[in-house]
């Protein structure tokens, strides 16, 4: 597989990445850890509010005209799940991908559950490491987590946590950008992380850091796009983890899944054949403009 790939770039990946199975911070909410997640189980219930509850969003639309948007040539995975409520909407949640830089997240989860377990300990280098991972897609950070902290037995710890369904480690295991993710359970994931599946300070290293994304990433391309584009998101705000390669013979993916508003978990995973990378990149921005729409801006 390896003889087949290009400059891999994934946010995380220059010689990580293969093919597919079978970027200044954003802005980010006035408070990035205003979570909607439910609370996790056997926890005392808020008081009750005197607002009315939010309305439910209708997400239909938004869906179809995503497929719409994405065209014939790009292979789209889409999932929205309301953090408050549990529901999950998609096109094509449940189709499998090589996750690029996903897996950073996926890693960075355990290695924080693991530590608040007594399982490893995370010096200030390790931690240096997560947050290089998240912020800046670094994939040399992730060379040395995937080696450190065992990251196919994370994977898998990870996906049974959270319900990953149809998430898997790579076949090869020096492969990390090969982890094997849907759009489904990239909203489940944020669903674990923000509704109890990691202590209160833990959650928010990794929310921070997300929201702390820079516009140039490690390997020097550029982060924002999907929910970190603004132009596509509008006026709401997201934080996200970015994904992005290349892949030969004429492959471009880009991947972005994070939490749009506090309160919606949304995952676009793509895969674009014979076009550019600026090409792809407006595809993903239209797709997630008509994800959105039926979202109220703030």
């Amino acid at each position: 597989m390896i003889a087949l790939m290009m400059a891999i770039t994934s946010s995380a990946f220059l010689a990580h990445d293969t093919g597919p199975p079978g970027a200044d911070a954003p802005e980010a909410a006035a408070d990035a850890r205003a979570y909607a997640a439910p609370p996790a189980a056997g926890s005392t219930p808020p008081p009750a509010s005197s607002e009315p509850p939010a309305a439910r969003v209708d997400f239909g639309a938004g869906l179809a005209a995503a497929e719409a948007a994405a065209g014939d040539s790009v292979d789209l995975g889409v999932a929205v799940m309301d953090l408050r409520t549990g529901d999950l909407f998609g096109s094509g949640g449940e189709k499998q991908y090589y996750s690029a830089s996903l897996s950073k997240l996926l890693l960075v989860v355990d290695v924080l559950a693991r530590r608040a377990a007594g399982e490893l300990e995370l010096s200030d280098d390790g931690l240096g490491l997560v947050e290089r991972a998240l912020s800046y897609s670094d994939d040399g950070a992730m060379d040395a987590m995937w080696t450190l902290f065992d990251g196919m037995g994370a994977v898998e710890r990870v996906a049974q946590r959270a319900g990953m369904t149809g998430t898997h480690p790579p076949d090869d295991p020096s492969q990390w950008g090969e982890v094997v993710v849907t759009a489904d359970d990239m909203v489940r994931l944020y669903h674990h992380v923000l509704g109890g599946g990691l202590g209160a300070a833990d959650r928010d290293l990794v929310v921070d850091a997300l929201a702390a994304a820079r516009q140039e990433a490690a390997d020097g391309f550029d982060q924002f796009f999907g929910l970190l584009d603004g132009a596509a998101r509008g006026d709401r705000t997201a934080y996200a983890k970015q994904g992005w390669m290349h892949y030969l013979p004429n492959d471009v993916y880009l991947h972005s899944a994070g939490v749009v508003e506090g309160r919606y978990a949304i995952a676009v995973l793509t895969v674009h054949s014979g076009v550019s990378t600026d090409t792809a990149r407006s595809r993903v921005a239209d797709v997630v403009s008509a994800v959105l729409t039926p979202l109220p801006t703030t």
